[in-house]
Formats: structure tokens, sequence, C-alpha cells
């Protein structure tokens, strides 16, 4: 009976509607993959940049990328949003009153994914660099005497086995991001992790609740890493692998 009493008790908080928190834990949750998935997409595209940067540009932009990666992945995820959050509204605000304009109140969502794609881009930089490393100096080297030009090169040589090699690094990168917007719930953003305690502190049922962001947490993991197993087949396609023989 009291088995009975506490699941029907533990269905009734996490029902859809009022006085259930499912489809509040459920929006929560859907703010937080958006968020996820644009600080990834800024953050590939910060580590495109910057990996080609690194390889091929000037000394000044090299070292410049080298102090951002190194200062990036040196300090703890927690602090960088912090700082960057409130510099960066605080730096867009300094600006408009300078200008004579009024200050604005800066969406957390566009914040968030600002914040998370500079610390992702940091990430993405090194993998992509890595990637392209791996790919053999001779095959460029080939298609450069065989006249091929340099986007040409890059689409049908070196991106196809950079892919390859950068998708384990990039599906880490990824869960990574899943879980950092945990961490915007210390500016008052509303994702998964701050709405999960305030249904905690509001019921008093820290385990239900706390089981339940775990639990889907999880589900993105696991559906995630399904996914690029996936992508990474496709990119591996054609390839032999250790063993195989």
């Amino acid at each position: 009976m009291i088995s009975a009493g506490l699941m029907a008790s533990t269905l009734d908080l996490l029902a859809w509607a009022p006085p259930g928190w499912g489809a509040t834990l459920a929006e929560a949750l859907g703010k937080s993959i958006m968020i996820a998935i644009g600080a990834f997409s800024l953050g590939l595209l910060i580590g495109i940049g910057g990996a080609y940067g690194k390889l091929y540009g000037g000394p000044v932009t090299r070292d410049l990328l080298g102090i951002y990666t190194t200062i990036v992945r040196a300090v703890p995820e927690l602090i960088l949003i912090l700082i960057l959050y409130f510099a960066f509204t605080s730096s867009i605000n300094n600006l408009l009153l300078s200008w004579g304009f009024e200050r604005i109140q800066i969406s957390g969502f566009v914040a968030g994914i600002a914040v998370l794609g500079v610390v992702q881009g940091a990430y993405a930089t090194e993998i992509l660099r890595g990637a392209i490393l791996s790919v053999p100096p001779g095959q460029i080297e080939a298609a450069r005497a065989m006249g091929m030009p340099p986007l040409m090169l890059g689409w049908r040589v070196t991106f196809p086995q950079m892919l390859a090699a950068a998708i384990p690094g990039l599906a880490n990168l990824w869960l990574i991001a899943t879980k950092d917007t945990a961490l915007l719930a210390v500016v008052g953003y509303a994702e998964l992790t701050l709405v999960t305690r305030q249904a905690a502190s509001t019921s008093k049922a820290f385990f239900t609740f706390f089981m339940a962001a775990g639990a889907l947490y999880l589900a993105i993991s696991i559906v995630s890493t399904l996914i690029f197993g996936r992508i990474e087949a496709w990119a591996r396609r054609g390839q032999v692998r250790p063993g195989s023989r």
C-alpha cells in the first residue's frame, strides 16, 4: 500500500497537467536543448575558423588564438559563464549608453548561447586542428599538384577525412554542451536544472525531481550517442577498420 501510494504521488508530481510539473519540465528541457544546439553550432563555427587560423594564420593570429584556447580550457566553465555573462551584458549596455541610447535587457537565451558558444569554440578549435593534421600530407600535396583549387581540395580531400577523425571529439563536445546548460541556472535562466530545483523546493520531493532530471539528461545522452554513431559510421564508409582483415 505504501509503495502504491508513493508511486501515485510521484506520478501526480510528474503529471503533464497542473499541479504536476511535467509540462514545465518538458518546456525547460526544450530550452536546454535549444541552447545546447545554438552553443554547439556557434562553437563549431568558431572552431573551424580557429583551427584554420592556428594552422595557416600569421604569427599574431596564432598567438591570439593560442591565448584564447589556453584561457578558456584552463578556467572552469562556471567562472567563465559568470564573467562572460555579466561582462557581455554590461559591455553592450555601456556601449549603448555612450552612444546616447537606453539600456536594454539582453535575452538570457541569446546570452546563454553566446557564452557557451565561446567556451565550446575553444575546445572545437583543438579538436578540428587535430583532425586536419590527421589528413595525410601526401594526399594534399598530390591534389595541389593536380591543380585542384583550395575550396575543392578542402571539400574533396581534407573535409571527408578530417570529419571521420573529428566526430568522436565533437560528439563529446555536444554532450558537454547539453550538461553545461545546467550552469546557466546560476544566472537565473529557466533551463532544466533551475526548473527542477524550483519544483523540488516547492514540493519538497527532491529525490523525485532530481531523478527525473537525471533521467532526461541520460535520455539526451543515449539518443545523441546513437545519432553521432550513425554519423561516424557514414563518415568512415569505405575506410578499412583495424582488425577487419
